[in-house]
Parts: C-alpha cells; sequence; structure tokens
C-alpha cells in the first residue's frame, strides 16, 4: 500500500507538466513498440479473422494506455490530435507484423474515442481526481496488486472492478468510460507488475496471450502447485505438528460447511420466493458462465448503475443478454425478486421478454443474481437518440417506437389484473428489436395495484426528470405516472433533446421549453432537424400535443394511456391544450422554494419512514 501511495504521488506531482507537455504537442505521447514484442494472440487478427479481434485490439491499446497513466496520472489523451497520431502509429505496428491494413480503421474508427471528455467518468481526466471521487483506497487497491498466479486473485479483483465501477456511474449515470477507467487504473497503478506482466494483461485487460505464453503460465502455476505439494508432505512427517494441524484442519472445514449452509440457505430462500411462469426457467450458472465464455470482458454490452449486461449463445443457438445484478444489499434483493416474478408472468410483444433467472452464492465471489433476456441486437433507444455516431432515426421508426412502447404500457395497465405500473420508463429502459420494434424493459422497480384501490402511496423510486410531480413530491402512484414518463419520452424522441438541458436555466425541462415553443407557434421548432422534411407535418404536431398532455404537471389533466395511444392514432381528437403552470426555474419560485425547502424535505423524510 505504501508503494502505490509514493507512486500516486510521484504521478501526481508531475501530472501538471505532463498536461503542458500534451496540450503543446500533438505528437503521441505513447510508445507503441510493445505491439511487436509482447506475446499477444496475433493469430486472431489474421486470415481468416477471428469475430474477437476488435476486442483483441481495444485491449492492446488499453495497454498503452495503462502504461500512459501509469507514467503521467492522465487516464486518456488530451486531445483529438494526439489520439489520431497514436491510432496511426498504433496502425503502423500493426501492418509491420502482416495484420491487415483495414483492420484499424474498422475496429477504432472514431479518433475522438480516446480522448478526455466530461462526460468520460464523472469528470475524471488524472490520479488526483480519481482519487477525490474514489477515495485514496477502494477495492482495487486491496484486489488488484499482486502475481495474478491462480484464478482466485484474478475474480477477486474484476468482481471489484465492477464494485468500484457501479460505484463510480451511481454519482453520475451519464458516464460512458467508467469501466475502462477503472480497468486503466487497476492495470497502469494498483497491480505491482503493470500492464506489461502477462497475467495481468490477460485478467485485467482482457488481452489474449499466445499460446507459447499461456503454457509457460501454465508450467509455472505448476511448478508451483509441486513445491506446494513437497512442503505439504514434509510438514506432514513432522509429527508434533500433526495434532495442531488437524484442529486447524477441522476449524477450517467447520467454517466452510457452515458458510456453504448460509449460502445454500439464501439460494433457497430467493428461489422459494419466486414462482416463474410462461416459460421463464431457473438457470444454473454453469450455464450462463459457458453462453457468455465466463462473462468474458469480450461479451460486455453494456452497464449501469445497478448492474452489467453480456451477450451469451445459449447452447440451442439461441443468442441472449444476461444482465449482473451488481449491488448485494437487501434493496436489490427486493428488486431482483420483483422483477423476476412480475415480468415473468406477462407477455407482450412490446414488452422485453424474459427467458429466465440465476441465483447462485458460494464462499469464494459471494451471492450472484442474474436476468436473462432476449437479445435486442440495436440496442437502447437512449442510444439511438443521443447517439451522434448513429444515423438519426427516421419518422416512421421515430412513430412505431412512440405507438410500440404506448401499446406495451396499455397492455400493463389494463391487459392483466391486477394492472401493473412500471414506475421507471425513460429512453434507457426502451430496447430496440431487429426490425426496431421498441420493447419495454427493466421492471426492477415496477408495482402491482391492489385490487379496489386508485392510487396508493409508496417509495418514490425512479429517475429524475421522468417522474410524475404528484409522485415525486407526495409518493402518490397511479397510471397517470406512467402516463407522464411517457409524455416526456415522446418529446425526447420528436425533438432528439434530452429531458434535461442544464445550458438553459430558463428552460430546464423538455415540457418546458416544448410548450414555450406551442405557445408562441413555433411547433414546428420542437421537430428533430432530420424529420422537419420527412414527416407529414400535421401528423407530427399531434405527436408532440399529446406529448404535452401527458406530461401536463396536474394529474387530473393527463389522459390514460388508453387514450393517449387513440389520440396519437388519430381515433380521438387531442383536446384544448390547457395552460401549464410556471417552470420551477422561473424567478417567482425561487423565494418560495427557499423558504419551504426544510419543511418539504422533513415532510418526505416523515412520510419516508411510514411508507416503509
Amino acid at each position: 500500500m505504501a508503494t502505490i501511495q509514493v507512486l500516486i504521488s510521484i504521478l501526481l506531482f508531475s501530472s501538471s507538466i505532463t498536461c503542458f507537455i500534451d496540450a503543446a504537442n500533438s505528437s503521441c505521447p505513447i510508445d507503441f513498440s510493445y505491439v511487436q514484442t509482447f506475446p499477444w494472440n496475433t493469430s486472431l487478427c489474421h486470415d481468416p479473422i477471428d469475430k474477437n479481434c476488435c476486442q483483441t485490439l481495444r485491449s492492446l491499446f488499453g495497454f498503452g494506455l495503462a502504461h500512459h497513466l501509469r507514467e503521467t496520472s492522465m487516464f486518456y489523451l488530451p486531445n483529438a490530435e494526439s489520439s489520431s497520431s497514436c491510432i496511426s502509429n498504433f496502425h503502423d505496428k500493426l501492418i509491420n507484423m502482416s495484420i491487415s491494413e483495414f483492420l484499424v480503421p474498422m475496429c477504432l474508427n472514431d479518433t475522438n474515442e480516446f480522448v478526455l471528455k466530461n462526460s468520460s467518468c464523472d469528470g475524471i481526466a488524472t490520479l488526483r481526481d480519481w482519487i477525490e471521487k474514489v477515495g485514496p483506497s477502494s477495492l482495487l487497491d486491496s484486489s488488484c496488486k499482486g502475481d495474478f498466479t491462480g484464478l482466485t486473485q484474478c475474480s477477486s479483483c474484476l468482481d471489484a472492478g465492477m464494485k468500484v465501477t457501479s460505484k463510480l456511474v451511481s454519482i453520475d449515470p451519464n458516464s460512458t468510460k467508467c469501466f475502462y477507467f477503472t480497468v486503466l487504473y487497476a492495470a497502469g497503478v494498483v497491480n505491482d507488475f503493470g500492464p506489461e506482466n502477462t497475467k495481468t494483461a490477460a485478467c485485467i485487460l482482457g488481452l489474449p496471450l499466445s499460446s507459447s505464453a499461456t503454457e509457460r503460465a501454465s508450467n509455472n502455476l505448476s511448478h508451483k502447485t509441486i513445491l506446494k505439494l513437497a512442503f505439504g508432505f514434509l510438514g506432514s512427517l513432522i509429527g508434533i505438528l500433526v495434532s495442531m494441524g488437524l484442529l486447524i484442519v477441522y476449524k477450517k472445514w467447520d467454517k466452510r460447511r457452515k458458510q456453504y449452509a448460509l449460502h445454500e440457505k439464501y439460494v433457497d430462500g430467493m428461489k422459494s420466493q419466486i414462482s416463474p411462469r410462461i416459460g421463464a426457467k431457473w438457470f444454473q450458472i454453469a450455464e450462463l458462465e459457458k453462453a457468455t465464455n465466463g462473462f468474458s470482458q469480450l461479451n460486455m454490452i453494456g452497464q449501469g448503475g445497478s448492474g452489467i449486461v453480456y451477450k451469451g449463445i445459449l447452447s440451442d443457438g439461441t443468442t441472449i443478454a444476461v444482465k449482473q445484478i451488481l449491488d448485494l444489499d437487501s434493496k436489490a434483493d427486493e428488486e431482483f425478486r420483483n422483477e423476476a416474478e412480475i415480468i415473468s408472468k406477462i407477455r407482450h410483444r412490446n414488452l422485453l421478454a424474459l427467458r429466465g433467472f440465476c441465483v447462485t452464492s458460494d464462499v469464494l465471489n459471494g451471492k450472484r443474481r442474474y436476468l436473462v433476456y432476449d437479445f435486442m441486437p440495436n440496442g437502447s433507444l437512449d442510444d439511438r437518440l443521443f447517439n451522434l455516431e448513429k444515423n438519426p432515426l427516421t419518422w416512421p421508426q421515430r412513430k412505431s417506437v412512440i405507438l410500440d412502447v404506448a401499446k406495451g404500457l396499455s397492455y400493463l395497465h389494463y391487459g392483466i389484473k391486477p394492472a401493473i405500473y412500471h414506475r421507471d420508463i425513460k429512453a434507457t429502459n426502451i430496447l430496440l428489436d431487429s426490425d426496431m420494434k421498441a420493447r419495454v424493459a427493466d421492471f426492477g422497480l415496477a408495482k402491482q395495484s391492489r385490487e379496489g384501490e386508485s392510487h396508493l402511496t409508496t417509495r418514490v423510486a425512479g429517475t429524475f426528470g421522468y417522474l410524475a410531480p404528484e409522485y415525486a413530491l407526495y409518493g402518490q402512484l397511479t397510471e397517470k405516472s406512467d402516463v407522464y414518463s411517457f409524455g416526456i419520452v415522446i418529446l425526447e424522441v420528436i425533438s432528439g433533446r434530452k429531458v434535461l438541458d442544464a445550458s438553459n436555466s430558463s428552460a430546464l425541462l423538455i415540457t418546458d421549453w416544448a410548450w414555450g415553443l406551442v405557445k408562441s407557434g413555433n411547433v414546428q421548432d420542437i421537430f428533430h432537424e432530420s424529420i422537419r422534411k420527412e414527416g407529414p407535418k400535421g401528423v407530427v404536431e399531434r405527436f408532440v400535443f399529446v406529448g404535452i398532455l401527458c406530461a401536463h404537471v396536474l394529474v387530473a389533466l393527463r389522459p390514460t394511456i388508453a387514450d393517449a395511444l387513440k389520440m396519437l392514432e388519430g381515433d380521438i381528437d387531442i383536446p384544448r391544450l390547457p395552460d401549464r403552470p410556471l417552470p420551477l426555474s422561473h424567478e417567482s419560485f425561487r423565494l418560495f422554494s427557499l423558504s419551504s425547502a426544510a419543511t418539504s424535505e422533513e415532510f418526505r423524510s416523515s412520510f419516508s419512514i411510514i411508507s416503509s
């Protein structure tokens, strides 16, 4: 630990000088000579090219970034010029190894991918920033230090990385690179041997090794195993220690037995509380490990604050998405049971189907929970709307997505008894299948209504900006809470604008922004530029009006999801849009907010205690 602190101090001392050098010199600060000397598995990128070649090249590039972090305390590159120079140097080294010149442009096609941005990970740029966010010591510092000779330490390091990543993403859910920052920190700073060590590169960076390097590592492991057996045999000959040894062994065995019983009790308890229906099944952990290649980083397709998602292929050839729940507290257990119980009961073409679930627990890895879904090849609606690298959605696609979500919600509210309130409708929880059909996903916060009750009061859960005001302030949950969130999604889809715009204090919420344009007669300014000429003006305007009506502040003025769907399809007329109250950012609310903040907070705290 002392060594790491000294290293960090030296790196922090040199970081300011390095920043000036990088800013003044656009040439690449990374020496990629290791590409030709390090024993990575080049066969993956020769003819025929393996499907994992791109991920291998990214891991190989990450090798240089980790070394760069170790030397300069900078996580990524300072600007697009240096990034472009580095990718070019990397490309040249690979060409000299007779690797196709088309691979790097294909796999690393974005020169800005490795440039530091505020959105990368909580605004972290240097080790000093990392320490401010994570602290001077974390699980990584205790789990990723030594030589990864056996599988146990590597597994512990990866688990620690997932937990630290979850902590970082919880600070800023919009972060996109926290997992990679965690990998670079573990390989470049924490590990004593650094990224140039083959075991470090293979475990932390996920870099496949050549067969000769793998064989050497295996021989070293076998040699150490033989030495351990030899010392164990010699030790057994010492008679005076036999009794003591037997006692220690017994205690360890008894402790392991009790731990195994606790883990087994946890798994049995979870299974007893979930009754799968309509085809959902309990998977064995071995099935999921085989499908995802041991939950390999190469198979990781996404991660958020509560879990990591892996792509997998079952033995029958079915492609699946496996979500590993990271949080281990009782609240996460509750949400896991809730989602598994609720979504396994429902089946609709606009709801993401749950194939099954898995719960396992052991001494080495602790509790682990997984949800298994159908794989959605076109990702999330959020990614398609706000990722500038992807082609914008066409008007027919946007219209179809909105109608699909409405039909899915209508089924939840009216198609089953008792009704289900989703509570977390947002763009990231709407996935797109191979035909660009929308599926509502993530039922971890969903709640079934109580028979005979029009509304209920409950613990507030969901995402800021999408929450209906009466629910966010008072915990009053009705079917129209989902309608409010749906209205926000409509406006996001039509405009391509996020629900919150921090750059404009006078129109922070998308609803206030859209209402201002409608009132001024500039409805078409709400349309995303890609559909202003493509979409029929009258139909697109109708969708905007329905979105504003659904997201009205007053719950009584919102339509039901069934009526909203009819309005969207033109089956019933849209009523005159009622005025909206002034936005909360308006000057007249400031004094009121200051005087009522304490009372409101006290009320919410008391309410939380009562409702829980």
